[in-house]
């Protein structure tokens, strides 16, 4: 059913995060600086009721404005995992902010704002939509990587990120422009109608295309902006980028693929696997030298792009909903390893190095524990989360006959757990060096919540399976 007003709960999660931007900026502006808690408290509301609203949305499939957002099993299964990732990094950045002094009741809204741009580019129904979503994403991203505006690192974060990101939105738009002209449409379904033979037009869109989304991903060779942007960037900021973000961009990915180029599925399916294959391997080694902590996970994210991306290769329900269940499992890890890195503090001074970890099972054994566990599942070792995660994308590429790409993912996997080991055996093996400061309630919380998940997550995991499945064929 396509109609050009939409009924209002296809939109209301959107809706609701529009209106609240507006008046969160309101209220910060009649109440001063010292409004930042107060816009911080409701943004987290507003985010946590937004998550409900999505929840509350109707099981069938519902098109607003002429088919330029969908709402659907897959987008709900998104929208909920965006949003959850952007709660937690608002929640966690509470403490940093009153301990560095950096209380904005800017950052809160721009979170807000940041995740309307996400919730858009997950139910994109055309290629404007996808652009008015992702620009809206990536301009409150590049304004929050360099929010501390007192630190070089911060700002060479922010200027890097929006000099890059500026590039690959042209090159995104450039492939639009093309398909949109050997098509006639920006519609994915029309698209999809007519695009039913490989042009030399069609598939120079689809390269720029998936080139400006493989930046947004950050998926080799357009990673480039991603560890100095991890390192530069506030931890709270880079514990965002890590999580939200990345969840509406491996959205859209998706669907564009899916639904608008079903019957050209080979030469997409070349240059997603050629991405995966140089994300895993690039992700294993260049992370290898890395002593900074954030500069680790820059690269360990990338890897694990790659590892996601070999569910897309395979093309098949299956290998979508290997990549959903993927995307949670990493976005889980990915918070509660961050809310580690913002523990890693002494006499209230921030520090980053690995080295920094030495012998905290001796200093701190629970917090020892439960990084660990992620570390372990971060590599990939059973039972733990992450390698369910591996497993679900490595069979779907399997049954798909991408052989070269499962075994080189096995191979990646094995070098990559030479870092997170490392990791391991500097907290359990090393002297220990000066105790950290005590670990903030909210941090313990979400610390908790995702070591429980990644190391119990293989005894009951088939609510996530079942629920990755329908959203996965809503696609089909």
């Amino acid at each position: 059913m396509t109609q050009l007003l939409p009924p209002i709960g296809a939109v209301l999660p959107e809706l609701v995060l529009a209106v609240s931007a507006i008046v969160l900026i309101l209220i910060g502006a009649f109440r001063g600086e010292g409004s930042a808690n107060l816009v911080t408290g409701l943004a987290i509301a507003v985010l946590a009721a937004v998550g409900v609203l999505v929840l509350l949305q109707p099981a069938a499939e519902v098109t607003a404005f002429n088919g330029s957002l969908v709402v659907d099993a897959y987008s709900r299964f998104m929208k909920l995992l965006a949003v959850l990732g952007a709660v937690v990094s608002l929640i966690m950045a509470v403490d940093w902010q009153a301990r560095e002094k950096q209380a904005k009741f800017e950052y809160a809204v721009l979170i807000v704002i940041a995740t309307l741009g996400m919730c858009m580019l997950v139910s994109a129904g055309d290629l404007i939509a996808l652009y008015l979503g992702l620009e809206l994403m990536s301009l409150s991203l590049y304004v929050v990587a360099s929010i501390n505006r007192d630190s070089v690192r911060s700002t060479e974060a922010g200027l890097k990120y929006f000099v890059l990101g500026a590039l690959s939105s042209g090159m995104l738009l450039y492939g639009a422009s093309f398909i949109y002209g050997f098509t006639g449409s920006v519609n994915f379904l029309q698209i999809a109608a007519v695009a039913k033979e490989p042009s030399p037009g069609l598939i120079f869109g689809i390269v720029f295309l998936l080139a400006g989304l493989c930046f947004k991903v950050s998926a080799v060779p357009f990673h480039m902006w991603t560890p100095d942007v991890y390192e530069g960037a506030p931890t709270p900021v880079t514990a965002f980028f890590a999580s939200a973000p990345k969840v509406a961009a491996m959205a859209i990915f998706v669907r564009v693929v899916i639904e608008a180029f079903p019957h050209v599925t080979h030469q997409w399916q070349q240059i997603v696997a050629f991405v995966s294959l140089a994300s895993m391997v690039l992700g294993a080694f260049a992370a290898i030298g890395q002593r900074n902590i954030k500069r680790l996970l820059a690269y360990s994210s990338i890897g694990h792009m790659g590892f996601a991306l070999v569910g897309l290769a395979a093309g098949t329900a299956e290998g979508v909903r290997g990549v959903l269940l993927y995307m949670t499992i990493y976005v889980v890890m990915t918070l509660g390893t961050f809310a580690c890195v913002l523990t890693m503090r002494r006499k209230g001074q921030a520090v980053e190095t690995i080295e920094d970890l030495s012998g905290l099972a001796r200093r701190n054994p629970l917090m020892a524990l439960a990084l660990g566990a992620l570390m372990f599942s971060l590599a990939g070792i059973p039972p733990l989360a992450g390698f369910l995660a591996k497993y679900y994308v490595f069979v779907a590429a399997i049954q798909a006959g991408l052989y070269a790409l499962a075994v080189v993912g096995v191979l990646a996997s094995v070098v990559g757990a030479f870092y997170y080991l490392r990791v391991v055996k500097i907290m359990y093996f090393d002297e220990p060096v000066e105790a950290f400061d005590p670990m903030p309630t909210e941090l313990k919380a979400v610390l908790a919540v995702s070591g429980l998940f990644t190391i119990f997550y293989f005894v009951y995991p088939a609510p996530l399976i079942e629920a990755a499945g329908v959203a996965a064929r809503s696609l089909f």
